[in-house]
C-alpha cells in the first residue's frame, strides 16, 4: 500500500497521541535533508511507556495503513527508540534522554508542522 508521506505522518502522530506521548513535535525536513520528509520526536514518562509508545505505533499503522518499518533500533533498553517508515523517522524517548540529546535543538532549521489542525501536514 502506498502511502502520501502527509498521510503516514498522521496515521504515526495520532497512534502516538493515542498512547499519550508526552511533547510531540512533527518536523518537516524534507527541504534539508534527503533521508526523510518528517521526523516525529516525543517521549515518555518511563522506559515502559516508550515501549508501550512504540508498540503501539506499530500496531496502529500497520493495522490502519498497511506498513511496517523497515528498521527498528532501541527497544530492548527504552531509552531512545527508533523507528523507520522510510518517509518518516519516529524517534521516541525517555524524557531526560531526549533533553540530553536535543533533536529539536538540531534540526532547528526544520519547518514545526502544528499538529492540531487538519490540513498542515
Amino acid at each position: 500500500m502506498d502511502t502520501p508521506p502527509p498521510s503516514k505522518a498522521r496515521l504515526v502522530v495520532e497512534a502516538a497521541l493515542e498512547r499519550k506521548a508526552l511533547d510531540p513535535v512533527l518536523l518537516k525536513v524534507d527541504r534539508i535533508t534527503s533521508i526523510a520528509d518528517y521526523f516525529l520526536v516525543c517521549s515518555g514518562r518511563s522506559n515502559r511507556q516508550v515501549q508501550a509508545l512504540a508498540d503501539h505505533i506499530r500496531d496502529q499503522v500497520k493495522q490502519r495503513g498497511g506498513h511496517l518499518p523497515l528498521g527498528e533500533e532501541g527497544r530492548t533498553q527504552g531509552h531512545w527508540i527508533l523507528m523507520d517508515y522510510g518517509e518518516i523517522i519516529v524517534h521516541i524517548f525517555y524524557h531526560p534522554i531526549r533533553e540530553f540529546y536535543d533533536l529539536e535543538g538540531l534540526w532547528i532549521e526544520a519547518e514545526q508542522v502544528e499538529l492540531d489542525r487538519e490540513n498542515d501536514l
